[in-house]
């Protein structure tokens, strides 16, 4: 019988990653940099890894859905859905920031984004299980929210540069830049639980902020149809 493998992509920030998994030797992962939204420089290493494969049978495609880069986010899942597609095999997405070294931990960690517009969001984690989020907040919530961190020992990172926030000084040095993996990915898969893998393979592979209320209005609403 063809060994089944599993193949993970993750793509929501400039440090793309991928992931051939539990099959031929076991961890086979491909790097590269690119802008934020990838494009065609997926499309060399995800080639090299289904060569690598050829002998085996693809059981799922695991991506990242973020928060993160919009439009790397979207490249790396329409990518999992062509591969799963042509594979016959199910796709499923789980949030890329249960990829981060720090998620990993069981003290847990805060996770700070910038959601554009003069909104931010934040989310709990520990051991690589989501607690809390990611929810929208403003400035004033983020820096509280940081503080509570701090406070209680934990990490707080982000994709982000910690420039990027309107923090106090103090709060902001505690800010550490981290990227996720598609390793990390694969790990955190492993931890879930059944009734947390039922969940995500049961939801629509998207990125998380295609989800309402996240949806952006026309800049010309005339042109929508009433």
């Amino acid at each position: 019988m063809a060994a089944p493998f599993t193949l993970v992509l993750e793509t929501s920030t400039p440090q793309a990653s991928l992931v051939l998994a539990g099959a031929l030797d076991g961890l086979t992962q491909r790097e590269f940099a690119s802008d934020r939204s990838h494009h065609a420089s997926l499309f060399a290493p995800l080639g090299e890894l289904l060569q690598a494969a050829a002998d085996g049978r693809l059981e799922r495609v695991l991506v990242g859905s973020g928060p993160g880069s919009y439009s790397g986010t979207r490249v790396g899942i329409a990518a999992a859905q062509g591969v799963a597609l042509a594979r016959e095999c199910p796709t499923v997405a789980l949030p890329s920031i249960l990829a981060l070294p720090a998620a990993a931990s069981a003290a847990g960690c805060l996770v700070i984004g910038d959601a554009r517009r003069g909104g931010y969001w934040v989310a709990q984690i520990t051991a690589c299980q989501m607690e809390v989020g990611p929810q929208l907040t403003d400035a004033a919530g983020l820096a509280v929210a940081v503080a509570a961190a701090v406070e209680l020992g934990q990490a707080v990172v982000s994709f982000e540069a910690a420039e990027r926030f309107p923090l106090p000084t103090h709060l902001a040095a505690e800010v550490a830049q981290e990227f996720p993996t598609a390793a990390r990915l694969w790990q955190a898969w492993g931890l879930a639980s059944e009734a947390t893998r039922a969940a995500w393979a049961a939801a629509l592979p998207q990125p998380i902020y295609l989800k309402p209320p996240h949806i952006t209005p026309a800049k010309r609403p005339w042109l929508v149809p009433a």
